[in-house]
């Protein structure tokens, strides 16, 4: 005859789960039947047993598919089935401790007031003692209503403020501990009792309903609760802080899975509740649209039968400088006060995302610079106020801004941001830490000045109005100088317009008429958009041709300014070759662009097609520095071998199959029509 078959992981949890059950709907009973005197007993009965509830949980969560020895039907159904039913269990008994501590409290009370009374005085008068029972009695039922009364007020949705009536110490992670006597702000009321409050320092964390009685106008508790409630702490110093299994925290995990990651964050005090998920990021992540590479492309004209901004020069022998009503150039000089993060998750980039916009839409690219700090002041975020050397150009704090709308409302929409990874769950995202708008002209039409600027960040998105970045900073307090003191605390950009030279301003006159970049590749732009009127303007056969053209630099240029790095590698590998021109070749325009082809072909031309350089990916630490020791060690190569040919031909690199999109450039495809606002 052959053996049972051994019960495999889940099904022995679910026999554990049934057994649970019966004892939990046993103590139930039990509960609703006991006697005064009994239910401080049953009130230890149901916390073990709700321990052993959430062990099973614990055990539910660890098991996997694979560790079953035989395959099981609807396994992950079964799982998730068998999770709905251990958290009904662990709130139910959830409510059953709540219930039966405040009955204990109660009963105490009411023991205590017994013992007080002179037993003698009962024994000789009989009447009085009977009398005393009725008052008693209409005590008790008026102390019930005002306890009512008290849940009532507790439960209003417009109260926000409570008093502790005891110590609390955290006795899971993500509870708050609080002392007796400490002013908490409830941001959520749980319909399970654990209610997530905020206390004076600005930590955040679930905290027992038990422990709270309102405010009166005066700033105190209210007298009853003072009186008829007593309430010790439950946890001893040194208790394990373990994963909460309870259902607060099961809804916390569930909105993770629905996205509303920001609000899980604020909830559980890792992020200030003005944290919103980062609107440029988004728009960057949705396509080219907003990136610098779209708004190089040569624009049409409303026609569509010439370029709008690319205009050749045939006295000059090159393209037309075209003037704009917005060029400048803004300098990120550095953000204050920003609120710092809880140590939950880990911090991969601080950085500044900037653009033009009128209040509703973006009207051109978006661009980044990375911000510096110091572990000392993290508060502090700096930026290169300009970028030389081997510097990064992604820290470059000098931006130069261009555009040609109309529009009256203009200016630059600032978007301070961090790109985070979650401890717990290896989950990526971005947040904004603010925002702020610069407008560009004053009421009248006529430029902002160009000064310093000390600019307010504003909380959630661009679209919201009337946020705080931190609310909890200003309700800490009233009077003219607490006001004072939380202006200074509040978080600011600080940033400088700053005026043009001629020469300066002939420079950026060059570029697209729409675009946002560092001034420390500048030069680069202008080379690019030079060959792109050479091919598009001078040397085409016919203005009616829609040939193809070949030329690498037009086809991949676009590519390289999406990816820092090998601008980077651009700018480094120009600045070498430009060290060793005579001064009369620096004066030779011809001859400098033709130089700057050849090291463009001798520099990241390689590297777009190269299979040992790893795909761009923001803010990954690791990525970043494994591709620039890649390109580190191709431009060594480059400059020793005087050229990249010997790279290109040797047999220890490789390179991706060859595509005839490399070399043709096809400007029907990237031409952009005349759009007014993005």
């Amino acid at each position: 005859m052959p053996g049972r078959r051994a019960r495999g992981p889940l099904q022995r949890l679910q026999r554990r789960s049934r057994e649970l059950q019966s004892q939990v709907e046993a103590l139930r009973a039990e509960s609703a039947a006991a006697a005064p005197g009994q239910r401080e007993a049953l009130s230890q009965r149901c916390m073990q047993l709700k321990k052993l509830v959430d062990e099973n949980t614990n055990a539910l969560h660890d098991l996997k598919k694979a560790d079953e020895p035989a395959p099981v039907g609807n396994y992950n159904q079964r799982k998730e089935e068998e999770e709905k039913l251990l958290l009904k269990l662990s709130q139910q008994l959830q409510k059953l401790v709540l219930v039966l501590d405040k009955d204990n409290a109660t009963t105490n009370y009411a023991v205590d007031e017994e013992h007080q009374k002179d037993p003698q005085t009962e024994d000789e008068n009989g009447e009085e003692s009977e009398s005393e029972d009725e008052e008693s009695s209409e005590e008790e039922d008026s102390e019930e209503a005002d306890d009512d009364e008290e849940d009532k007020l507790l439960d209003d949705p417009n109260v926000k403020e409570c008093i502790a009536v005891g110590n609390f110490n955290a006795q899971q992670e993500g509870d708050l501990t609080f002392t007796k006597g400490e002013v908490l702000l409830i941001h959520d009321k749980k319909a399970d009792g654990w209610w997530v409050a905020e206390n004076s320092k600005g930590e955040r964390g679930l905290v027992p309903r038990t422990y709270l009685v309102v405010l009166n106008e005066d700033g105190e508790s209210q007298e009853q609760s003072e009186e008829h409630i007593e309430v010790v702490d439950e946890t001893a110093d040194g208790t394990e802080i373990k994963k909460r299994t309870d259902s607060h925290w099961r809804a916390v995990r569930r909105a993770v899975t629905e996205n509303d990651t920001v609000e899980v964050l604020a909830t559980i005090g890792v992020v200030p509740a003005g944290f919103r998920l980062s609107t440029l990021f988004q728009l960057l992540e949705e396509g080219n649209q907003f990136r610098a590479s779209y708004f190089l492309k040569p624009e049409l004209t409303p026609s569509q039968l010439a370029f709008k901004d690319l205009v050749w020069n045939s006295e000059k022998n090159t393209i037309y400088a075209r003037p704009t009503r917005v060029s400048l150039v803004v300098t990120l000089c550095s953000c204050k006060m920003i609120p710092l993060p809880g140590v939950s998750i880990q911090v991969l980039s601080r950085h500044v995302r900037l653009c033009l916009f009128d209040g509703n839409r973006v009207l051109s690219n978006i661009h980044t610079v990375r911000a510096t700090w110091q572990p000392k002041n993290p508060q502090t975020w700096t930026f290169s106020p300009s970028v030389t050397g081997i510097l990064p150009s992604l820290l470059d704090g000098d931006c130069f801004v261009r555009s040609n709308s109309l529009s009256s409302d203009i200016g630059i929409l600032f978007e301070l941001g961090i790109t985070y990874i979650r401890n717990s769950t290896g989950e990526r995202g971005e947040l904004s830490c603010g925002w702020a708008f610069l407008k560009l002209f004053t009421s009248n039409g006529m430029p902002v000045p160009s000064k310093m600027y000390e600019l307010l960040l504003n909380g959630g998105t661009p679209c919201e109005r009337g946020i705080e970045v931190d609310p909890s900073m200003s309700r800490r307090g009233s009077g003219v100088f607490h006001q004072f003191i939380t202006l200074k605390k509040q978080p600011v950009l600080v940033v400088k317009l700053r005026s043009l030279s001629t020469q300066s301003k002939d420079v950026l006159n060059l570029l697209p008429e729409t675009l946002i970049g560092s001034m420390c590749y500048i030069h680069l732009l202008i080379f690019y958009r030079q060959i792109l009127g050479d091919a598009l303007l001078k040397d085409r056969i016919s203005m009616q041709s829609t040939e193809l053209i070949c030329n690498p630099i037009l086809a991949t240029f676009p590519q390289v300014m999406d990816q820092p790095d090998l601008m980077d590698a651009l700018r480094s590998a120009w600045a070498d070759r430009e060290r060793t021109l005579k001064r009369s070749e620096k004066r030779d325009q011809e001859f400098l662009k033709s130089l700057f082809v050849l090291v463009y072909h001798d520099s990241v031309f390689p590297l777009l097609q190269s299979t040992l350089l790893p795909d761009y990916k923001w803010a990954e630490e690791e990525s970043e520095a494994s591709r620039w020791k890649v390109i580190a060690d191709f431009l060594k190569k480059s400059r020793e071998n005087d050229g990249a040919l010997q790279y290109l031909l040797s047999s220890e690199n490789t390179h991706k199959a060859f595509d005839i999109s490399e070399l043709a450039y096809d400007f029907l495809g990237e031409v952009r029509k005349n759009n007014p606002g993005v």
